[in-house]
């Protein structure tokens, strides 16, 4: 005789789900909500008038200007350039190979302030790289110029190990298909790769511009700090927290998080839509 499903025991796919979640959530809790809901809450004490007098103030526009003008040129560039990467690492097999894989990492690895260092001494003036580049006329340490080449730096890394992945379980028998059936090659590229890459790359990039927003150790030694100019957001977070605002420099941190989580949730939902309209076809 068959047992009504009322009275069957629902198992959980995953062993005490219950207890893992509570886990994950008091977890994430303590290690992200909680100090991200002292931002809100140290800036709510300014008022509402107080708020955007600090984020608002000329100083900081223009901090914010080079900001995010250098952390999206930068994420741009990482977005070309890491495709590019990505596809020689994993459809072409050369002597070096694992080397330049392991290079790819390597601004993981290296600490920020040790990468700044290293940077502002290639592209100064007097640089292995600033000297040549000063000789066409080019400066680049103490630059936007500078500070767009720091962000491209620990970039690169979101994009090529975001797409790699992806780009690895397409099977080229799927190009060779397009191309027996008469396509050119950049036809395969353009309605075969590159719609199946797309969600991955976007977020690649994304993840690389919002990892830029932050970035202060490789960026402060190149950047030259000088206010209106070249001084980053971050930087002057730091300024306003060694002066003791700290209302001030929790206001405009709160302004950086707001742009960095609602541009992470276009991507997301933009992923969303993107995945639904290729299930659809």
């Amino acid at each position: 005789m068959p047992v009504p499903d009322r009275f069957r025991k629902t198992h959980s796919v995953l062993p005490g789900f219950g207890l893992a979640l509570g886990v994950s959530v008091l977890s994430l809790s303590l290690i992200v909500l909680l100090p991200l809901s002292t931002l809100f809450w140290k800036s709510s004490g300014l008022g509402w008038s107080g708020f955007w007098q600090a984020v608002s103030a000329p100083r900081v526009v223009a901090s914010y200007k080079l900001t995010f003008g250098a952390a999206l040129a930068a994420a741009i560039v990482n977005g070309v350039f890491g495709f590019i990467v990505t596809w020689v690492l994993v459809r072409y097999r050369f002597p070096g190979r694992r080397l330049v894989d392991a290079l790819v990492d390597f601004p993981f690895a290296l600490p920020t302030a040790v990468a700044g260092i290293t940077l502002t001494t290639l592209y100064a003036p007097n640089g292995w790289l600033g000297e040549p580049l000063a000789r066409l006329g080019v400066k680049a340490a103490f630059t936007p110029l500078g500070v767009t080449i720091a962000l491209t730096f620990i970039g690169l890394p979101f994009v090529v190990r975001t797409l790699q992945p992806v780009l690895e379980s397409l099977d080229p028998e799927v190009e060779e298909a397009a191309a027996s059936l008469g396509a050119s090659r950049l036809q395969t590229i353009a309605r075969v790769v590159l719609p199946a890459l797309f969600p991955a790359w976007l977020t690649g990039v994304a993840l690389a511009f919002a990892r830029a927003l932050g970035e202060y150790g490789s960026v402060v030694f190149i950047a030259g700090n000088m206010p209106m100019k070249t001084e980053i957001t971050p930087l002057l977070i730091i300024t306003k927290l060694e002066q003791y605002d700290y209302a001030g420099a929790t206001a405009i941190a709160v302004v950086t998080l707001v742009a960095s989580f609602s541009m992470l949730l276009a991507i997301n939902r933009l992923q969303t839509w993107s995945a639904r309209l290729g299930a659809a076809e």
